[in-house]
């Protein structure tokens, strides 16, 4: 799909289309007819960007058990509405089916009525797994419907834009028999920002069989809340080189970082943190320090001698 833009605003460009354009490249590309003369039932799809989103064999065998035999043609993943997630699209019942309710469709009049956690207490984690045989019928048949999210963006250059794109999981209208699954908070664990890339490297996450487990010593389900200033934290080779080695977060509620901050070797952080340093300062945490509900601002330097 192509849109306007450049510095003359004029010229055109390639844009994205969203994820929805998956329907359409899996059929024309061939490989949904070929995974159908192998055999195949089930397509498993989640975005790149969620380690926990791995091939659940539990789910799959509830979908191909002898209870459902199959029957169910699209299964959407979702999971429990936190604080982290109030923008995050929700599975809405219109008519005789679901659909998914992204909040670029919402009025802005009913924004928080969407954001709120007691109204939409579910968000589509974006695990999809959808029978093949069933996208076949759709696309043969010309049944695929998909709403158009209308996303007004400003390029770099300044240029106002309006980008047309569809999500994947809207197409669960076009499915009769689809369904959605509460999973647990584990099955969506996505890292869009450096703050998600402390999570998955610190302690409260170890590698078991290909999946990020969250440690046991942990004593609650929820993880911490992070917030890193974007000017020093927000590029991962600036984030890299601001710890000596990732924190022990174990026991961590909420982190935010500001300003021009760095972390020694061995540092705790428990409860409440916050570390503002203001423009021109820095603040360097030393190594083995134990915060715990701590606000730390001004300048501490350590230099090396």
């Amino acid at each position: 799909m192509r849109m306007t833009g450049g510095n003359t605003g004029n010229s055109l460009s390639w844009y994205p289309p969203g994820h929805g354009d998956f329907y359409n490249a899996f059929n024309n590309s061939g490989l949904l007819d070929e995974f159908l003369k192998q055999g195949k039932e089930y397509v498993f799809i989640s975005n790149i960007d969620n380690l926990g989103a791995t091939v659940d064999l539990s789910i799959l065998n509830f979908l191909v058990g002898e209870e459902r035999s199959g029957h169910c043609p699209f299964l959407m993943e979702v999971t429990d509405k936190t604080r982290a997630d109030v923008k995050g699209g929700t599975l809405i019942r219109h008519k005789d089916g679901l659909r998914l309710l992204e909040i670029a469709q919402v009025p802005k009049d009913h924004v928080d009525e969407f954001k709120s956690v007691k109204k939409f207490k579910i968000f589509n984690t974006n695990n999809l797994w959808i029978k093949l045989s069933a996208i076949k019928e759709v696309m043969t048949e010309g049944g695929l419907e998909m709403e158009v999210i209308v996303n007004n963006k400003t390029l770099d250059s300044g240029v106002g834009v309006i980008q047309l794109e569809q999500a994947v999981g809207a197409a669960i209208r076009s499915f009769h028999g689809a369904m959605g699954l509460n999973v647990p908070r584990s099955r969506f664990l996505p890292v869009k920002k450096t703050d998600d890339l402390l999570l998955v490297m610190s302690n409260l996450y170890s590698m078991q069989q290909g999946t990020l487990v969250m440690s046991p010593q942990r004593q609650f389900d929820t993880t911490p809340l992070v917030k890193l200033g974007s000017s020093h934290f927000g590029k991962v080779k600036d984030f890299l080189k601001r710890f000596g080695t990732i924190p022990d977060m174990l026991e961590l509620d909420h982190l935010s970082v500001s300003g021009d901050v760095t972390f020694g070797r061995g540092v705790v952080l428990k409860g409440t943190v916050i570390i503002i340093a203001n423009h021109g300062d820095r603040i360097d945490i030393p190594a083995g320090s134990i915060l715990e509900n701590k606000i730390v601002s001004g300048n501490m330097r350590i230099l090396d001698h």
